[in-house]
């Protein structure tokens, strides 16, 4: 898990920018540093250390990747492409693992973010191909791979990634994304037009001519509908991220048209494999592949830690990584890290103490604090690149945090089960649409009357659900302000600033929600699951932790796709599948809790009773800094949320998280 960062230009300039660059990501890789320098040669023109390279790296005669050069002494020297790396070193600690890093030809050069848990049998299967390899990290595997597939060497990889790889021959830039985009990979062009790409936003802001605009498109669909991370734009106008499973090729010939949108390739279209058999059978299989991508997401060279929400997911990671400990020799105890609150609502100690009893982990509780809460949120509005949707990504950040103290490196957690194992409320409204799109009124009338008893839902409530995801936008809307839910035109923007389409961005991608399966499908792709991701990154890497999402396996959610929607969502009870297949291996009494939280922080108490003072001058000092996009509206928004005439909701946070955001990168509205 790194850090990475590349120029690349048609014109010979400074690789002084990259080291620039590459110094804003060391949180991503405090653990070695490096670069390579291409001219207009056909082989590397340097090789280079900086101030955190392994000294055991720097000229090693054996690795044709060593370095041999001082970055400091060659930023007068002109190149056409740099490629900078920060290394947390998590496989093979040692300083063959260093990048960048090339084949024994030196005609391919990579720079990677991420894991490829199945390196071990793919290494096997290159070496049986004439491969040879320096190092035993998955970095010299991908190398090896794409020498001998080429772009196909993508679909072989099971793990998360985001890489460049320069072919020194053809002089062209391969990137790609790993299938769910675990991990982050943007890209801007310069007003010189030089290519950028980086791990991260704020990378970018180190470039010579940069300056921050806003993207009114991704800031619409973030402050009215609590959307970040749909599709290639990001709240930075210009700067976009490589989407998920998709990868791009650049030549010095692509240059030349780099002002203009650049052309990706998706590589990966998410299917699910049909399943033919019983409900039983499919918790069987589920088990098995689960079992097997958490076996896999375990193999790292350092301690492996976990989150522990108390919930389904994290729970059943906890206890079926404990088992697999259990078998290794060392027997090495496990570590967990859970997000608590005093307010009981919003506390899960209960079940996080159930599972501690079951397992016998060491566990670690940590409490978010409102005191602390805007003191921290300069520092985590800048790792997060873009504004965040709630203050639960304060709660995350916490637990992180805690890891990092107890020396933890590696950390597994839950996101996706709920994207694909229908884990979410709204879930509801599309199986009971679903049904009565398939005249299906008895079964229908029964899931409603088992939904109002295991989670309270009226029929009229029923109802409200199944329009939502039925009706037309001309009838939906209005419907969704009576509901209090987000709406297409809220009054506290001011659209004469923001220049956006307004629209609901599920219709607009043209996402079908009406089942299980086609929300499953958008959750999976667009919707929720990328903001999801994003989060958990620039959390844990903000940390100096790799976190590792073991329900994203590719395998795993490609069966789970495909199974019939009542064997995740039915007679009210959701995951139904994940439910049967834990049997045995979580405690009953988290196997069957109806409810669902997550680490979330009691925002709704900090806002109505602990500090609405707090949240008013926030707010009033968010308009004011808005350069006009909020309008007063935004006041009485709060007023109406803190004196419980409108049911609670996020948009407050979203307009005071937003217009700090707009402070911390300096970003021009207009």
């Amino acid at each position: 898990m790194c850090g990475i960062a590349g120029i690349f230009s048609r014109d010979p300039m400074s690789p002084a920018s990259v080291q620039a660059m590459t110094s804003l990501l060391r949180h991503r890789g405090p653990d070695d540093e490096g670069y390579v320098l291409f001219g207009s040669r056909d082989k590397p023109l340097l090789v280079c250390s900086g101030a955190d390279t392994l000294p055991q790296a720097i000229g090693d005669a054996g690795l044709p990747y060593a370095p041999r050069h001082r970055l400091d002494d060659c930023t007068g020297i002109p190149v056409s492409l740099a490629l900078g790396h920060r290394r947390l070193a998590i496989v093979d600690l040692s300083a063959m693992g260093h990048q960048p890093m090339c084949t024994p030809d030196q005609r391919y050069w990579i720079v990677h973010n991420g894991e490829i848990y199945n390196h071990i049998e793919l290494r096997r299967e290159l070496e049986a191909c004439g491969h040879r390899f320096f190092s035993h990290s998955d970095t010299e595997v991908i190398l090896a791979a794409y020498a001998e597939w080429g772009p196909q060497c993508l679909s072989r990889f099971d793990g998360m990634w985001a890489f460049a790889i320069y072919d020194v021959v053809d002089q062209e830039l391969f990137l790609a994304r790993d299938r769910f985009g675990i991990k982050p990979l943007y890209y801007w062009v310069s007003p010189c037009g030089t290519f950028c790409f980086a791990s991260e936003i704020k990378a970018f802001t180190a470039f010579p001519g940069w300056s921050a605009s806003l993207d009114h498109q991704a800031a619409y669909d973030y402050l009215a509908w609590g959307l970040n991370d749909q599709a290639e734009a990001t709240m930075f106008a210009k700067v976009k991220q490589l989407e998920a499973g998709h990868y791009m090729r650049l030549n010095k010939a692509g240059l030349a048209r780099a002002q203009e949108r650049l052309p990706t390739v998706g590589w990966y279209k998410l299917e699910g494999r049909p399943f033919s058999g019983s409900r039983a059978d499919a918790a069987v299989a589920f088990r098995e592949h689960f079992i097997d991508a958490v076996r896999l997401h375990l193999r790292a060279d350092v301690p492996v830690g976990s989150c522990l929400s108390g919930g389904l997911d994290s729970s059943s990671i906890v206890c079926v990584m404990n088992r697999l400990l259990a078998e290794e020799p060392a027997g090495a105890m496990q570590q967990s890290f859970s997000a608590c609150a005093e307010e009981g609502r919003y506390d899960e100690r209960k079940w996080i103490a159930e599972v501690v009893r079951h397992t016998g982990v060491q566990s670690h509780l940590v409490f978010p604090m409102f005191d602390k809460l805007f003191f921290e949120l300069p520092l985590l509005t800048w790792q997060q690149d873009e504004p965040f949707g709630s203050t639960s990504v304060y709660a995350q950040w916490m637990v992180f945090q805690l890891a990092a103290r107890h020396h933890v490196k590696v950390m597994l957690d839950g996101q996706g089960a709920d994207e694909m194992l229908a884990g979410y409320h709204a879930f509801f409204g599309a199986r009971f649409a679903s049904l009565l799109r398939a005249g299906k009124l008895r079964e229908l009338w029964k899931e409603v009357r088992q939904t109002k008893s295991a989670h309270g839902y009226s029929e009229l409530e029923a109802s409200m659900q199944m329009a939502n995801v039925l009706l037309p936008d001309v009838l939906r809307q209005p419907l969704r302000a009576i509901t209090g839910r987000d709406s297409i035109k809220p009054s506290w923007l001011d659209f004469r600033v923001l220049e956006a389409e307004t629209s609901d961005p599920g219709r607009r991608f043209g996402h079908d929600m009406r089942s299980v399966g086609s929300l499953s499908r958008a959750q999976l792709t667009h919707n929720n699951l990328q903001r999801l991701l994003h989060w958990e990154d620039r959390n844990s890497m903000a940390h100096s932790i790799e976190s590792r999402v073991p329900f994203l396996d590719h395998r795993l959610v490609e069966f789970s796709l495909g199974l019939p929607d009542e064997f995740k969502l039915s007679d009210g009870v959701t995951k139904r599948v994940l439910r049967s297949g834990m049997s045995g291996f979580l405690p009953d009494a988290v196997r069957d809790r109806p409810d669902k939280m997550g680490f979330e922080t009691p925002e709704e108490i900090w806002i109505r009773k602990k500090a609405p003072d707090t949240f008013r001058r926030k707010m009033r000092q968010a308009i004011q800094a808005s350069a006009g996009i909020f309008s007063a509206d935004g006041m009485r928004l709060l007023e109406d949320v803190v004196s419980g005439k409108r049911p609670f909701n996020f948009a407050p946070w979203r307009i005071i998280n937003f217009a700090e955001w707009l402070e911390v990168f300096s970003v021009k509205v207009r």
